[in-house]
């Protein structure tokens, strides 16, 4: 009698450590195909990202900012990097001399991982060494590219530009509408031209709402509603919005459109290898934190054209600011030397041709 007990005990055992195993099956084989899955995208977004940024890497010409002693590496050090927004357009046929629609100097902090984001005003009144005079700070694009805008920047801000990225408007149409669109709030009714310059193509009304990619350009680039000041602060929001929407893991598996959106549309002196040091700022301690700053100043117009004269109590602040956060000693930064004799704080009087285009 006993020994049936103890046949019965060993089946019914066997059978449930068959079931046990049956369930460990059901669980861990989805759970198997999903990592391998996710190990596999991942490495083709790799393989991928690899290919296409290194297809947009250009050299500058240069080792190292000139306002730098030595070569910096953002996998250890704190970095600049300056957002070159170009209003390309076969319509316009500028492909070659577009001016800066969007100027934004980014510094990044290693140690906080923090991130200050300024916005230069396109009509800014500034010296451009590149041609020895004041003009419009979105004019030195249209000189000498990016490395004219660098230096443009570096000798306004006294601090080093580390790297750059630029970018034509499809690239910002292209990620938004790679992320689903963007949350914004509208602050005001408008009508706007599209990327393609259809007159009063976009209309928005006022309020929070979800924006697609000519939807969210159209409000970052229009100007006929507010200053420069409100038109530098939109565009940090929007960015602000699409850096968020981006690094979200919602968007996950939208980096493949998001990495095809820029790569093709883009260039920069940054290698793959130096891009991915900058993981480790939207990896961090939960959402990544930009602190927006703007550079104040007032209505200029000494002649028929309109300039923004920039308050240099205040931008002395920012660059006292911004060489603290990337550890900079004020004392040790120097100037690019003007060349010629003209006043650097005054403007350039008829020595530039001003285009009354606007877009």
């Amino acid at each position: 009698m006993s020994k049936d007990k103890s046949t019965q005990s060993r089946i019914v055992k066997r059978g449930r450590k068959r079931k046990l195993r049956k369930r460990a099956y059901f669980i861990l084989v989805p759970i198997l195909v999903l990592f391998l899955s996710l190990v596999t995208y991942a490495a083709i977004l790799y393989t991928k990202a690899e290919s296409v940024f290194s297809d947009s890497y250009k050299d500058d010409g240069r080792a190292k900012s000139e306002l730098r002693e030595e070569a910096v590496d953002p996998a250890e050090d704190n970095v600049s990097v300056l957002i070159i927004g170009v209003d390309q357009s076969d319509v316009r046929n500028n492909k070659g001399n577009a001016r800066s629609d969007t100027l934004m100097l980014a510094t990044l902090n290693i140690e906080d991982k923090s991130v200050k984001l300024v916005s230069i005003p396109r009509d800014s009144l500034v010296y451009i060494p590149e041609v020895g005079y004041e003009t419009k700070i979105n004019h030195a694009h249209a000189y000498g590219g990016p490395p004219a805008t660098i230096k443009t920047v570096e000798n306004l801000l006294e601090i080093p530009v580390d790297y750059y990225v630029k970018v034509n408007f499809n690239a910002f149409i292209d990620v938004v509408n790679a992320v689903n669109g963007i949350t914004v709030d509208v602050p005001y009714e408008l009508y706007e031209q599209n990327s393609k310059d259809k007159a009063r193509a976009i209309h928005l009304l006022p309020g929070e709402q979800q924006l697609n990619g000519e939807e969210a350009l159209a409000l970052a680039r229009t100007r006929h509603y507010d200053n420069d000041i409100q038109r530098g602060k939109r565009q940090q929001e929007i960015i602000k919005s699409v850096v968020q929407k981006a690094t979200s893991l919602n968007s996950v598996l939208k980096y493949d459109e998001i990495i095809e959106a820029l790569g093709e549309n883009m260039t920069t002196n940054m290698t793959f290898d130096e891009m991915k040091s900058f993981i480790a700022y939207g990896t961090g301690t939960g959402n990544l934190e930009i602190d927006t700053l703007t550079l104040e100043g007032s209505n200029y117009r000494p002649t028929d054209t309109y300039y923004w004269k920039l308050d240099e109590i205040a931008l002395e602040e920012t660059k006292e600011l911004l060489k603290r956060h990337l550890g900079i000693d004020p004392a040790t930064a120097k100037l690019y030397e003007n060349n010629d004799n003209e006043d650097p704080n005054s403007a350039s009087n008829g020595n530039e041709t001003e285009s009354t285009t606007t877009y």
